[in-house]
């Protein structure tokens, strides 16, 4: 009768770690298809930023120049990081 209760408490613990590591194995997934996608968005951010001021206008005039620049280089250190390189920002 013991046995028989053990059994049944070892199959329930089991089923329960199976579903349990069967759903965090799910979200785990979704996480990294999330950042996969992240990291290309961040990417073609750059580099569409970098299309828009290949003349350099947004960099030289002064009011627009500031927040072009602060914006530029917020992107810069996303892209970075992205890519995995050391930043100290």
């Amino acid at each position: 009768m013991v046995l028989e209760i053990a059994l049944g408490a070892c199959s329930i613990l089991l089923l329960s770690s199976l579903y349990v590591n069967w759903n965090l194995l799910k979200k785990t997934e979704l996480f990294e298809t999330w950042i996969e996608q992240t990291s290309v968005m961040v990417q073609n951010t750059y580099s569409e930023l970098q299309k828009i001021d290949s003349t350099g206008h947004f960099e030289s005039d002064d009011e627009i120049g500031s927040i072009f620049e602060g914006i530029k280089l917020t992107i810069e250190n996303l892209n970075d990081y992205v890519n995995g390189e050391n930043i100290n920002g």
